[in-house]
């Protein structure tokens, strides 16, 4: 991969907000961050701005004047804030296109504009959860982890989408082991930070209180946390999670790890909802998204936020920077 090769951004639903941003994106960034947007042009907005281009060397040359697109035929028109089930197979089929672009050095690294993943099923059997589910399959990695990142803060939820019930059961030691070293082998790799400091927050109120309002953190949490310092690791916690996410504790860490998906998102989204970046940890590949789904609601009327993706191209590129320069 050359250090001028761009990024690939994947168009996702084309009923949903994606193909605007992607402009809107376009044309904060031009040729100061050339990527090369992958999709059926014809889901584009009507005088949209973009070139159709043969191959991704075209798009530093193109991207000053028009948006670079890798054409990508898909069975129907868009309509806004209607999918059409005629178009979830190529979702889906661009997805992988794009990590086959990564993966063979064509591009610096992928980010991928929001699906709807009732759409992909519908009209395609999409068998995974989302699209974290089908990268790690895509690139035959077993176990993987999201991070929320903004400017003020980055947060690792360690259990994601499942009831707040079924945490506790889901919460194992193999679990967040799992989640703490991916998490800290990322921050060195992508981020190039050598020496990482974690915070890793309690399950219960107060991070149990002693025991007092639940065992999880003396049964399992702190031995776990215990055996990762005894390698090395730089790991604060269990705190408890009411008085992790303040100024001041912010500076003490440089990500915080969560038991549970609100725990870790109502803090950075409530610091910065419109710049959060979701960031799949643990892929052999970079890979970054909007923090936002695909607002059919809002769909093809002007209105969409291209904030969190020009975040999330902007990070894509920085750890791509980080992973060609710093050693594992």
């Amino acid at each position: 991969m050359t250090a001028n090769a761009p990024l690939v951004l994947s168009c996702g639903e084309p009923a949903g907000i994606g193909p605007e941003i992607a402009v809107s994106a376009w044309a904060a960034l031009r040729g100061d961050l050339p990527f090369v947007w992958l999709g059926d042009p014809r889901h584009l907005p009507a005088n949209a701005p973009f070139r159709v281009i043969d191959s991704v060397e075209e798009a530093a040359t193109t991207a000053s004047d028009a948006m670079p697109v890798l054409a990508h035929a898909f069975g129907g028109a868009a309509s806004a804030g209607t999918p059409d089930p005629a178009n979830a197979q190529g979702v889906i089929d661009v997805i992988a296109r794009g990590v086959d672009l990564v993966t063979s050095g064509q591009c610096r690294a992928l980010t991928t504009a929001p699906i709807h993943k009732k759409a992909l099923a519908d009209g395609a059997q999409f068998a995974y959860p989302g699209h974290t589910e089908y990268l790690a399959a895509l690139a035959g990695v077993e176990r993987v982890v999201m991070m929320l990142a903004c400017d003020a803060l980055r947060v690792v939820p360690t259990t994601i989408h499942i009831p707040l019930a079924a945490v506790p059961r889901a919460l194992t030691a193999s679990l967040l082991t799992d989640t703490l070293l991916i998490t800290h082998a990322a921050l060195r790799r992508d981020f190039g930070i050598s020496s990482p400091r974690i915070a890793v927050a309690g399950l219960n109120p107060h991070a149990g209180e002693g025991g007092k309002m639940g065992g999880e953190e003396i049964e399992m949490i702190t031995p776990t946390l215990d055996a990762l310092r005894a390698q090395g690791m730089d790991i604060a916690g269990p705190l408890s999670a009411d008085t992790m996410f303040h100024t001041g504790a912010r500076k003490g860490y440089d990500v915080a790890v969560c038991m549970y998906h609100d725990q870790a998102l109502i803090p950075i989204k409530t610091l910065d909802f419109s710049g959060g970046v979701n960031v799949t940890l643990g892929l052999p590949f970079v890979r970054t998204s909007p923090d936002h789904g695909t607002a059919f609601d809002i769909a093809g009327q002007g209105r969409a936020d291209p904030t969190s993706l020009i975040a999330a191209l902007r990070m894509a590129d920085q750890m791509a920077t980080a992973r060609g320069t710093t050693t594992p």
